[in-house]
């Protein structure tokens, strides 16, 4: 859930070094009614001493859900989060760059 959070929705604005969303009233951040149904299965293994699970599937999810809109839409994006507003941008700007090379 954390790491949708920061590759969909969470974002921290900045203008002239400034912070400009400073609450958590208007800071988007995914809630459970989003997020399918999530089952958890512990397994045990005396050989091996208990590690930490739940951050760092974080890190890649960024790439996971850049792939899946890549494997969607055919276009690339580079920066978190992955709005639908940035995905629409990056269609359009294909589109106007296949017509441009096609002289249409």
């Amino acid at each position: 859930m954390m790491g949708l959070g920061y590759a969909l929705t969470e974002e921290v604005p900045f203008q002239r070094r400034k912070i400009l969303d400073r609450n958590f009233d208007t800071y988007e951040i995914p809630r459970f009614s989003w997020l399918p149904k999530i089952e958890t299965v512990l397994i045990e293994n005396s050989g091996i001493p208990p590690a930490g699970g739940g951050e760092p599937p974080i890190v890649c999810l960024g790439g996971v859900v850049a792939n899946a809109i890549f494997d969607t839409t055919g276009v690339r994006l580079f920066e978190l989060p992955m709005t639908p507003e940035r995905i629409k941008n990056a269609l359009a700007e294909t589109k106007a760059k296949k017509d441009l090379e096609s002289g249409s």
